[in-house]
């Protein structure tokens, strides 16, 4: 089994991550990072994304998670990369990031994040940033 995180350099992609981690640590479990991308972005784009994910396989591997790192660049979109890896791997958990919103915004959950919701194999885990 494995626990599955989407991840997005944000504080919503980064609570996810950390949280992630934190259970895969607990339930002595490989970690799957799954980055969505367009497959549109720039070259300048795709660097940045490369330090970003250096630098949280560092992070991973110094906390010792076994982990892998899934960029997805097919054109589907965040819900569908997500379900699908967590179908593929036996997900025990899926872990996502939410935005904070505001009272009108509350009625309306993100689409993302009502698929994955709804249509997710396994339990799913959604975590907001600490309040800044």
């Amino acid at each position: 089994m494995a626990i599955v995180v989407g991840y997005l350099a944000t504080q919503e992609g980064r609570a996810a991550l950390e949280t992630a981690a934190e259970e895969a640590q607990r339930r002595s479990e490989r970690l799957v990072v799954v980055v969505s991308g367009r497959g549109d972005e720039t070259d300048e784009q795709r660097r940045e994304l490369d330090v970003a994910l250096d630098s949280v396989r560092a992070e991973l591997d110094a906390r010792g998670v076994a982990h892998e790192v899934r960029v997805m660049t097919r054109g589907r979109d965040v819900a569908e990369d997500l379900i699908g890896t967590a179908e593929e791997v036996g997900a025990a958990l899926i872990v996502i990031g939410l935005r904070r919103r505001s009272p009108i915004g509350k009625l309306i959950l993100g689409a993302n994040a009502q698929r994955i919701l709804l249509d997710a194999p396994c339990p799913v885990l959604a975590v907001k940033p600490a309040a800044t």
